[in-house]
């Protein structure tokens, strides 16, 4: 028996991918672009610290699957963020990777022509494309970070980063965060259990070591300075809501109990919409009515929301695919997310000042 018995087994074949240095040379980030980066991690970590009144909305659709309907959705989510600049900061929810329970599609990155042919290198090379169109208008955006290898390759494109609620437990997931350059925000685990995501918080906030790739996509030893941004999402959980004022309540407590600042993010989809989007603007409503009622600890909502309201099973034949509509999770509607996004700022807007 030889090595090659014991080895890939598995594996039915090595394609050469691109190194982020390759990737990000053939897309180079302009100084607009990165004025918007930067300014947009900026603004996240002043209303972490306190120091930005104004509450933070990650809103966008539920996953990319459509760069031309993406960058639609980009150009009306501007207009409508220089609209409410004064009381929200608007950030695009840009998610290009999907966790999977069994299987399905994985995301933009992973399957970018939707047919299993599992171009990834396509996808990461249109998935920075569309990063810088949305980065060109004054647009910052957000994302999941699942693969702990995109992040080399896209990451000077983000403002603010989520750890799904399957990954807030994850180790590798802990150790890449403390890495990043974005505030990131730990989502509680699928049964609504906080612990996951608050041990997140604290152990991105250490430093770490451990295996990744560097720019010329060799294998290296990431050593990390630690992530003193992480903060904690309720995303509901096993079927029940958590941004009732008691469950509030008591991730204030955690928190507090953890030595952690008491910043929350709500989002309004999942489990606390029971994956309706129709609930999404009460959801908010009711984050809004908290805040006024003098909730200090909200400090951000998230919102999945597309051109048009729904989502649609992926078809054999794509050229059936209903026009900025969700492939994945179900979105609210573009005329309901403004309504509910301008109801929001007046609501809020001569309280959060002074809060």
């Amino acid at each position: 028996m030889t090595h090659q018995d014991l080895e890939n087994l598995n594996i039915d074949g090595f394609d050469r991918m691109p190194s982020p240095a390759e990737i990000h040379a053939a897309l180079p980030v302009s100084d607009a672009v990165a004025a918007t980066v930067a300014i947009g991690r900026r603004d996240l970590q002043r209303i972490l610290s306190r120091e930005d009144p104004r509450l933070m909305v990650v809103v966008g659709p539920c996953s990319i699957h459509d760069p031309v309907a993406g960058l639609d959705y980009a150009q009306r989510l501007k207009a409508l963020a220089d609209e409410v600049s004064d009381t929200l900061l608007l950030v695009m929810r840009v998610y290009f990777e999907k966790p999977r329970t069994t299987v399905g599609w994985k995301g933009f990155i992973n399957d970018p022509r939707m047919d299993d042919s599992f171009h990834i290198e396509e996808g990461i090379r249109r998935s920075r494309e569309f990063l810088i169109h949305i980065a060109e208008l004054g647009l910052p955006a957000a994302t999941e970070a699942l693969d702990p290898i995109s992040p080399q390759y896209l990451g000077d494109l983000i403002a603010w980063t989520a750890i799904g609620a399957r990954t807030s437990e994850s180790q590798t997931h802990r150790e890449m965060s403390s890495g990043l350059s974005t505030p990131v925000g730990f989502k509680n685990a699928t049964d609504g259990d906080l612990a996951a995501a608050i041990n997140g918080i604290l152990s991105a906030s250490h430093p770490h070591s451990f295996l990744g790739i560097n720019d010329q996509g060799l294998a290296a030893i990431v050593r990390t300075r630690g992530n003193a941004q992480g903060h904690l999402v309720l995303r509901g959980g096993s079927g029940r809501p958590n941004y009732d004022t008691v469950s509030i309540s008591l991730a204030e407590v955690a928190l507090r109990k953890a030595g952690l600042a008491e910043n929350i993010v709500v989002d309004c989809s999942h489990a606390n919409s029971l994956k309706n989007p129709r609930l999404q603007p009460l959801v908010l409503q009711d984050c809004a009515h908290q805040i006024l009622r003098g909730n200090r600890s909200i400090i951000g909502v998230m919102a999945e929301s597309f051109i048009e309201e729904g989502n649609q099973p992926i078809p054999a034949d794509l050229s059936t695919l209903k026009y900025g509509c969700s492939v994945t999770d179900a979105c609210l509607g573009w005329e309901d997310t403004v309504t509910m996004l301008r109801d929001t700022r007046m609501l809020l807007k001569d309280l959060l000042p002074r809060r």
